[in-house]
């Protein structure tokens, strides 16, 4: 490298984004995934001992997906390039592989290849690269927000291990922005910046788990607040609250805080209260909240809370979901708002998550065999070994009900599923009863 491009590559760095300038470049220095980074883990010992399989790092934005893969490149000796789904094409694929030939060829190099936003690649880009993950010329890095199940090709999964990263604590948002406004090489420590622990607080818990959120806030109030007379740029809670683009609702440590919010809106849904369950959510929303969150939390009521007593109730909260990632704000608080109101003005039952805790323990505390008149009986020589012998098809008899064992003879008798008296379970009820003589 040059004097020019030596001076040009430190002015890029002086002008990168804060997000950017801050990546760690050892494991030492990454803030939080600890269930996968930390020092008896399997990630950490790959990286440490330079041992690394290809691998897909999962999860939501600014959580370290691409922090972790420049860790990686700082940290091993094999020959590291990246590229980015949404704008690289089969020739730089085609590049990519002849030189990581080349190197291995040649040198006996690896080549370590990090793709961001993997799942853009289309089923023949991701195919293309599936004969050289194989036979090891690269070792992939891939890294998505989407569920590498459903987009990434089965064929690299298989000979990938997945990885996946959950959103940041506030605790790990608060030392990022610590470090951020306090750091002077990488940081902004030289600007002279205070920030109050309220606003310290409110960005921490407002980023949503979201590390780059957090930090461009911070930048951007670094870098548009005037001193004040006492020479340091004052970082207040309305200043974090304009350039993170969320409303301060009446936030403070002691008083409504995000969590406290979202306990009395499920609270009040179940209590079937729809006034103070709209009232909550109008207050999230006005607050900033994320509208998938939101969305989440009702699908888990529907079923957590409300259950069969209204089996439309999931239907309506899936859709309401689907529609208020569709259309956006302002209008997704509209949809939200009905699917709200329905929630809590529905019958309630609990004896979906009952039944499945009872099972659940049922399965842990009891080794069982499924009855042999329940096994599958679909492949040559069932017949000898009795499997399927004795089913009785329950369609082939009256009300297509037929009175047989289900259960494993070992728990024969137990009960995990107790219809309510509440809307559609009373009907549930009453056709077990009808049926099966059930109280």
């Amino acid at each position: 490298m040059d004097l020019f491009e030596y001076a040009k590559s430190k002015t890029l760095d002086r002008e990168s984004p804060l997000a950017s300038r801050l990546r760690p470049t050892t494991l030492e220095e990454v803030v939080g995934q600890e269930h996968i980074v930390g020092k008896d883990k399997l990630l950490y010992r790959a990286i440490k001992a330079d041992k690394l399989t290809s691998v897909i790092f999962y999860g939501p934005p600014g959580t370290g997906k691409t922090t972790l893969a420049k860790v990686i490149a700082h940290t091993t000796s094999a020959n590291f390039t990246q590229i980015n789904a949404t704008v690289a094409g089969k020739k730089d694929m085609e590049q990519v592989v002849q030189e990581a030939q080349n190197n291995l060829g040649m040198y006996g190099r690896k080549t370590i290849l990090f793709i961001d936003e993997i799942h853009r690649f289309n089923k023949g880009q991701q195919d293309y690269l599936l004969p050289f993950v194989e036979d090891g010329t690269i070792i992939l890095i891939g890294a998505t927000t989407e569920n590498p199940y459903f987009e990434v090709n089965g064929a690299l999964l298989s000979r990938s291990i997945i990885f996946e990263l959950k959103a940041l604590s506030t605790e790990n948002i608060r030392t990022l922005l610590l470090r951020a406004v306090n750091d002077c090489d990488r940081g902004m420590g030289n600007y002279g910046a205070v920030i109050d622990n309220d606003a310290l607080d409110f960005l921490a818990d407002m980023a949503g788990g979201d590390a780059r959120s957090a930090l461009n806030a911070v930048e951007l109030g670094i870098l548009t607040t005037p001193k004040s007379t006492d020479g340091h740029i004052h970082l207040t809670l309305e200043v974090a609250s304009e350039c993170i683009q969320k409303r301060v609702v009446q936030y403070d440590k002691k008083g409504d805080n995000h969590y406290d919010i979202i306990s009395a809106f499920i609270k009040s849904m179940r209590g079937s209260d729809p006034d103070a369950a709209v009232y909550y959510l109008a207050k999230m929303l006005y607050a900033g909240e994320d509208i998938k969150f939101v969305a989440r939390r009702i699908m888990i009521l529907a079923s957590e809370d409300i259950g069969n007593a209204d089996p439309q109730a999931l239907s309506v909260a899936v859709a309401a979901a689907q529609a208020a990632e569709r259309v956006g704000m302002p209008e997704a608080q509209i949809i939200l708002s009905q699917a709200v109101t329905y929630m809590a003005c529905a019958p309630k039952s609990n004896s979906a998550v009952n039944a499945i805790f009872a099972a659940m323990d049922s399965v842990k505390r009891t080794r069982t065999t499924v009855p042999v008149h329940l096994q599958d009986a679909h492949y040559g020589g069932h017949e000898k070994l009795g499997k399927g012998i004795g089913y009785k098809y329950a369609h082939s008899y009256p009300n297509h009900y037929v009175d047989q064992q289900y259960l494993p003879d070992e728990i024969q008798g137990e009960r995990f599923y107790e219809p309510g008296n509440l809307g559609y379970e009373k009907e549930i009820r009453a056709y077990m009863h009808k049926i099966k003589g059930r109280e």
